[in-house]
């Protein structure tokens, strides 16, 4: 303990002060930073203070809360000069990013840097919001001499960006640590239990989600960042103990677009911190395993709104207050802390230094996009489809959160990429086609957000390689290299729906669909929907089609068409109108091919064995999207005794023990006879094949008897010769059986986007029915490792199986993918209302 103190002190040396007015968090809180674990309410309370102490430098705003009902903070922090101005400042810097007014050269240089230090989205990578205490302390000390960086930078503190994970994982080790702490890596408090305090409330790792804006704290996060556009954001992170610091720069792969500037930067600030942490004699690493590619990280949705976007990764995650790691050194909370205070300083001290540089280069970033575009394509465009109105409202609604600027009214012919084929070819416009110009302030997101096909300039990547929006709505899309020009506003049609005295159709088409239908049911609502295509009064319905008739739903009055309409324009959902059960075309509204909807009963399986993130993103979409009750049954207790009591079982990514005991299958089998239904997602379908049900895994490993030195290799190669084998996150396209339930309200070809090798044999036809199917397409994006890319083929990814008077549906890739594959999610809801 004694070598972190002195290495806590070895900070200093930044910030030197005669006397401090502003109580130190030790003098604050009552004990060293670093000695203990501090809850999220005496960090506010520490914010706060400081604000009030200081309220010459320190401003301190409440940007929103998370789903626990925890404040979000942003403290901002500068001179006494800068602070009197300091709305003048940042809309002043806005300017530099809209260009409505035209800056000069001088005045461009004289604003001040925006640096946006970013702590603890992981909640138990703990060190970084304790170490945001020490920083802004170090910044208003009395007589600092931090003080001078401050005139001509704002530095924009927050401490803590998943509260609801940090008090998680913050209250658990409380409870389990002793007087004094365990080192050692087996002790309990160095064990957390399942799912950790990584995550949000919901289970999101909100670093995956800067882009995709799914989760509250993401929403309110970037409405409070985009007010603000930082020349500099690092986002502070924790990585295994055993590992050391990691500072920029970053590894390749670097995307394309991003700036020589950009790249210069990162290489400054490495030698900056490396300075500090040679004079120390802490280890570190650089150009390792931390990528700028993938666009919804903390460090690169910086990046691609013309900032200096990075990560910092102490060693860290188990650690507690203290643990032994591989060398037989301890490794304290103290000496995390020390390290993420100078590298906070050092980005403070450096941005000051170049000062200059960096508002003139953020200024000629937005310059060069409205006047050039930025990237390889100039205009997207996406198709006008009434079918997909909805998804395409979904589509605009974040792109409005990010500020990216699109229009209507275009015509003619113009030449691009098809999203649906990968090839370039020629379409027509229509002026209900949406364009999305890149000649934009948000040229550089939207470039990453849409391209068709992300370049890769290294396979060796740390997250998925394939993201492209117009695959994740399900639109038919466009990207051209031509600027295709669209000036008129694009309006939401106003929705009218005509009263009834016999029943409404609900098209069933997206998930808003799914949503209303939700709510009908849990009202009493009886609803039917048609197995096949109709058509009635001039009007073509299809398979999937909600019906909800004046039959079995008496009960209501004379007021039951009225509430429903009523509801339908305030969810702003389309109902059409029905006179008649007798059809023009297809099956009377009295056949047996107009099946009733039962309100099922759903549980899911959580707990240790699942993937926390997969439960989370179930349990997010059942209770924030579709607004449908679902029970999470604990997997250790979990017998199919209990199955008694759901209609719907949902397995989760995962592996579960219980499928490994012959009684628990057999259990399931009983319950599926009697009519259960089990839906699994992602890597459990795998276990599926235990049931003996005729699912049956296509193998897709490497055949290595075809070459006699195949197993010969060289060992600096080890790392990459995994990838081989691997695909991560790469886009296919999945044909399917539209006749099938499962299918319903999707189109013949689905895009889904394959994170793991996951693939099953053809169903035989008395097994069951092969409703999403891989044929001899090869991937749309992303990076397949050229050993299993000629085995992706030929084989089932979505399916249902019969089995006695219940059904066994499931899906090989997760059509939940952290909750912005927004395509894949009417999949969940047919296998649970058909």
């Amino acid at each position: 303990m004694k070598a972190a103190f002195s290495v806590f002190a070895g900070v200093l040396f930044f910030c030197s002060s005669l006397f401090a007015q502003v109580k130190s968090p030790e003098q604050f809180l009552g004990y060293p930073i670093g000695t203990k674990h501090t809850p999220h309410h005496l960090v506010q309370r520490y914010f706060e203070y400081v604000a009030t102490v200081a309220n010459d430098r320190v401003q301190l705003q409440q940007y929103g809360r998370t789903n626990e009902g925890r404040p979000l903070l942003l403290a901002i922090v500068t001179s006494p000069e800068n602070r009197n101005r300091i709305e003048e400042i940042r809309t002043a810097n806005l300017k530099l990013v809209y260009k409505s007014t035209t800056t000069p050269v001088n005045k461009v240089e004289q604003q001040p840097a925006i640096v946006w230090l970013s702590y603890n989205v992981h909640g138990n990578e703990a060190s970084s919001t304790e170490a945001a205490m020490q920083t802004i302390y170090e910044l208003v000390k009395d007589q600092s001499s931090c003080a001078e960086w401050l005139k001509n930078t704002v530095v924009l503190i927050d401490p803590c960006l998943n509260p609801d994970g940090r008090d998680r994982y913050v209250n658990w080790y409380q409870s389990v640590v002793g007087k004094q702490f365990n080192p050692l890596p087996n002790a309990r408090e160095h064990q957390e239990p399942w799912p950790g305090g990584r995550s949000n409330h919901y289970y999101f790792d909100l670093n995956r989600d800067w882009a995709w804006l799914t989760q509250v704290e993401s929403q309110q996060r970037i409405k409070a960042y985009r007010s603000w556009m930082p020349q500099v954001h690092v986002d502070f992170h924790e990585q295994g103990y055993n590992e050391p610091y990691y500072f920029a720069p970053a590894a390749e792969p670097y995307h394309e677009i991003i700036t020589n500037w950009q790249r210069e930067f990162q290489q400054e600030i490495g030698k900056n911190h490396a300075r500090y942490f040679d004079q120390n004699g802490w280890l570190y690493f650089t150009k390792e395993r931390f990528d700028l590619l993938y666009p919804s990280y903390g460090d690169t949705y910086p990046i691609y709104n013309g900032s200096i976007g990075m990560t910092y990764e102490q060693g860290g995650i188990r650690a507690g207050l203290g643990i032994m790691n591989e060398d037989g050194d301890t490794l304290t909370l103290r000496a995390r802390v020390a390290h993420h205070l100078t590298t906070s300083l050092s980005t403070i001290e450096l941005s000051s230094l170049r000062q200059k540089k960096l508002v003139s280069e953020f200024s000629q970033f937005f310059e060069n996009a409205i006047s050039k575009g930025i990237g390889t394509y100039k205009s997207f465009v996406i198709k006008a489809e009434s079918k997909k109105q909805e998804h395409l409202n979904q589509l605009l609604s974040l792109l409005d959160a990010h500020g990216i600027q699109y229009a209507v009214g275009a015509s003619g012919s113009a030449k691009g990429i098809n999203f649906y084929t990968g090839k370039e070819e020629s379409f027509s416009l229509s002026k209900e086609d949406v364009v999305v110009t890149g000649y934009q302030p948000n040229s550089a997101l939207l470039q990453v957000l849409f391209e068709p096909r992300t370049s890769l300039s290294d396979s060796a990547t740390y997250d998925i390689t394939a993201w492209s929006l117009p695959y994740a709505y399900g639109l038919q899309a466009f990207a051209s290299k031509d600027r295709i020009i669209a000036a008129e506003p694009y309006k939401r049609s106003p929705l009218t729906i005509e009263n009834t005295q016999y029943g409404y159709a609900l098209p069933w088409n997206s998930l808003k669909s799914a949503v209303f239908a939700s709510r009908l049911l849990q009202a009493g609502y009886k609803l039917r929907y048609a197995v096949e295509s109709f058509a009635v009064n001039g009007k073509s319905f299809d398979p999937g089609t909600i019906l909800v008739l004046k039959t079995s739903n008496e009960k209501f009055g004379e007021r039951l068409f009225d509430t429903i309409r009523e509801w339908a324009l305030q969810d702003q959902v389309n109902l059409v109108s029905l006179k008649t059960g007798l059809v023009d075309k297809g099956a009377d509204f009295g056949s047996d091919k107009v099946v009733s909807i039962r309100t099922p009963r759903v549980a899911l399986l959580t707990g240790e064995g699942s993937s926390s993130l997969s439960v989370g993103e179930i349990w997010n979409f059942f209770d924030r999207q579709l607004s449908y009750p679902i029970t999470l049954l604990n997997n250790s207790s979990f017998s199919t005794a209990d199955l008694a009591s759901f209609d719907v079982l949902i397995l989760p990514e995962g592996r579960f023990r219980f499928l490994d005991a012959k009684e628990n299958v057999e259990g399931l089998r009983a319950w599926l006879q009697n009519g259960g239904k089990l839906i699994a997602i992602g890597e459990s379908s795998k276990q599926l094949t235990k049931l003996d049900i005729g699912l049956i895994s296509r193998k897709t490993d490497a055949d290595s008897d075809k070459d006699a030195y195949a197993s010969l290799r060289l060992f600096k190669d080890r790392e990459r010769e995994e990838i081989g084998s691997l695909t991560t996150g790469s886009i296919w396209k999945v044909m399917l059986d539209v006749s099938h339930p499962i299918a319903f309200g999707y189109p013949a070809a689905y895009y889904t986007l394959k994170t793991d090798p996951t693939l099953f044999e053809f169903l035989k036809k008395d097994t069951g029915w092969n409703v999403g199917v891989l044929k001899k397409d090869v991937a749309l994006a992303g990076f397949v490792g050229s050993q299993l890319d000629p085995k992706l083929k030929d084989g089932v990814l979505i399916g249902q199986i019969p089995v006695g008077g219940g059904s066994v549906s499931f899906f090989a890739d997760n059509i939940l993918f952290r909750n912005f594959w927004e395509n894949g999610k009417l999949f969940l809801c047919n296998a649970l209302f058909f």
